[in-house]
């Protein structure tokens, strides 16, 4: 799902269309790609690969004919690029990483050119950059900015980079009870939603349920742990650096029940039909725009997804606009808890009366039913 108008991506080609760089023949990566105009504009299907974990952004890039790799595929892979293009993400431990990756892949001779918006961290990863391989030069429009360095022929600082390419590794967090990374939501600590969340949890939670945006596994943990009667769990999640954190994270309770890992995106519809559902539904995008309307439609797929007198129980920040779509959805609903500024609901799908419901699943492509990357 391209934006309509994605400011860093189209400030990151700015020095290719204002002509201070010139494109490439040789092979290209794009590390946290996203689809649109500007990246049709200048690269070849045949020449770009790119690398994208988010599965919407990683959809929209295969619609549009881009080869899509993981970062396992790349590292297997002894191409060496001509051009390495970075969206770098917010998080710094992992955009640092991101930067020793991307010099590690670049060719000799070849340069890296990233942009990020102002607001998420484009001073610090023009410093960082710089301190890694020196800058080439800058350019700065829409409140964004866009660095690259010289031409890579090993000046880069090497202890530097090798440093840097683990800053994100996963790692044990909370006493070793799982396995986090950073750049994952919350990923070095339980989020007062979920904890919220989890200390209303009903031990009667039985049969096959799913975590829908189930991010590192915690609330998949929690439900395994304290409901004896759950059979079988499915967890979907969008991130797919999480999904395989969770495969991990679950992998350790001695499989207890079923379980099932999805890289999917949940508002374009799931498959199943599940007697009860757990979600922390998120409501911004990786650019961190606010979104409410995801959150939205977590609830209406949940309802559908739900078997009739199935249960959602839902953990989301009070001021939220949920209400009416919970109304619209289920048969039931009421609030369980609040406390610091969240809201926990649970909400149960009314009995079927013989009226259609219209269908809000789309057919899983073999890709999300088991996402096996990790």
């Amino acid at each position: 799902m391209a934006a309509q108008h994605d400011a860093p991506l189209e400030t990151l080609f700015l020095p290719f269309a204002s002509g201070v760089l010139s494109w490439p023949a040789g092979p290209v990566l794009f590390l946290r790609a996203r689809d649109g105009a500007p990246l049709r504009e200048h690269a070849q299907p045949g020449q770009l690969v790119c690398e994208q974990s988010f599965r919407p952004f990683a959809d929209a890039l295969e619609a549009s004919g881009w080869t899509v790799r993981d970062e396992q595929q790349l590292a297997a892979d002894p191409t060496r690029y001509a051009l390495v293009l970075v969206l770098p993400p917010r998080q710094r431990e992992e955009a640092k990483a991101l930067f020793a990756r991307a010099l590690a892949l670049a060719a000799p001779g070849g340069i890296v050119v990233a942009c990020q918006h102002n607001n998420e961290g484009a001073r610090s990863g023009e410093g960082d950059l710089q301190q890694l391989a020196g800058l080439g030069g800058k350019l700065t429009k829409n409140h964004c900015r866009s660095y690259w360095t010289a031409p890579l022929n090993g000046q880069h600082d090497a202890a530097l980079a090798q440093r840097w390419a683990t800053l994100d590794a996963p790692r044990p967090i909370l006493g070793g009870r799982f396995q986090s990374r950073p750049g994952i939501f919350a990923w070095d600590r339980i989020d007062p939603a979920s904890a919220l969340l989890v200390e209303q949890l009903p031990a009667d939670l039985a049969g096959r349920g799913a975590d829908l945006g189930a991010g590192f596994g915690y609330l998949s943990v929690e439900v395994l742990s304290r409901c004896p009667g759950v059979t079988a769990l499915d967890l979907f999640e969008a991130e797919g650096r999480a999904l395989a954190l969770a495969r991990e994270n679950l992998a350790a309770l001695g499989k207890p029940a079923l379980l099932g890992f999805h890289w999917q995106d949940v508002t374009a519809g799931i498959e199943g039909q599940y007697d009860f559902i757990v979600t922390n539904p998120p409501f911004h995008t990786p650019s961190r725009a606010d979104r409410p309307d995801i959150g939205q439609r977590f609830i209406a797929v949940a309802a559908q997804a739900l078997r009739p007198g199935g249960r959602m129980w839902l953990v989301a920040n009070r001021h939220l606009p949920y209400e009416q779509i919970l109304n619209a959805s289920f048969g039931q609903v009421r609030v369980a808890a609040e406390r610091d500024g969240f809201k926990l609901i649970e909400a149960t799908r009314m009995k079927d009366t013989g009226r259609a419901r219209e269908p809000a699943r789309v057919k899983d492509s073999p890709r999300s039913r088991n996402w096996d990357r990790a």
